[in-house]
């Protein structure tokens, strides 16, 4: 099935894109990616590069889309860091917040109005941390056992990369399971349905009509089916046509990479 054989993308307003493994590998356009989310754009739909991964402001982002030349002016970034500052303004809205996260990432949250101190906080947040210490998660920990409130962006377990595998911040979460004894009380990013109240919110999109595209069940697709959004599952990242099979989640549409939609 092909964009035009399918019926329900015509009711689709916001079309979702993970990226590593949907758009790109590393710094490497998929195929034709270029050319296929120009006739998306043409086609009426809005863009929006919908990522897990907190370890990168809105900025870089963009500047690494544009680089590669899938960024368009019209085009929308949104991350689960952006998520999670915006939760805090609405429901810790003035408390002072640790966060776990790099210097370009605070620098972030600070300028949405988020008030972070390293003393006796109000709430903790742990992110997508690449500039990690053990000063920070000996602080973090101090902190949970204290009983703050605790919020994780994103509970993916391990982040790709072109080497391999890195841990991400589901993998500190188990770590912080062990030793503090705490789960986080809320994870903002895909599969819970946080970030996709604040897409909602900034783009005025009900997710009935926005389409998730991504290449993991388990984050995109499920996203997608808990929220109420159509899916694309892409094949050209994590998740096979075998494993798919594993998992109770069901994309409305499984293709070979995204450039295959506009395949006659």
């Amino acid at each position: 099935m092909t964009f035009s054989q399918c019926p329900w993308m015509q009711t689709v307003e916001l079309v979702l894109l993970d990226l590593d493994g949907t758009v790109y590998l590393d710094d490497r356009p998929i195929g034709e990616m270029p050319r296929t989310l120009s006739r998306l754009r043409e086609a009426g739909k809005r863009l929006v590069f919908l990522t897990n991964n907190s370890s990168k402001t809105e900025g870089e982002y963009i500047e690494k889309l544009r680089r590669i030349g899938l960024y368009d002016g019209r085009d929308g970034v949104y991350t689960s860091g952006m998520a999670t500052a915006e939760y805090l303004k609405a429901h810790f809205p003035g408390r002072r917040v640790f966060l776990v996260a790099t210097q370009a990432v605070r620098e972030e949250f600070a300028a949405a109005g988020i008030c972070l101190t390293e003393e006796d906080p109000d709430v903790c947040v742990l992110a997508y941390d690449v500039e990690l210490t053990f000063e920070k998660l000996r602080r973090l920990d101090y902190f949970l056992r204290k009983g703050k409130p605790f919020l994780a962006t994103h509970p993916d377990d391990v982040c790709p990369t072109k080497d391999g595998s890195m841990p991400d911040v589901g993998s500190f979460l188990a770590l912080f399971e062990k030793s503090a004894k705490r789960r986080p009380d809320r994870v903002i990013g895909k599969p819970y349905s946080d970030m996709a109240e604040g897409l909602a919110r900034r783009y005025g999109v009900p997710p009935a009509r926005m389409c998730m595209v991504g290449d993991r069940m388990h984050t995109d697709i499920r996203f997608a089916n808990a929220c109420g959004m159509r899916s694309i599952l892409v094949l050209s990242g994590e998740t096979t046509e075998e494993s798919r099979k594993a998992f109770p989640d069901s994309p409305d549409l499984v293709l070979c990479d995204l450039n295959h939609i506009f395949e006659r």
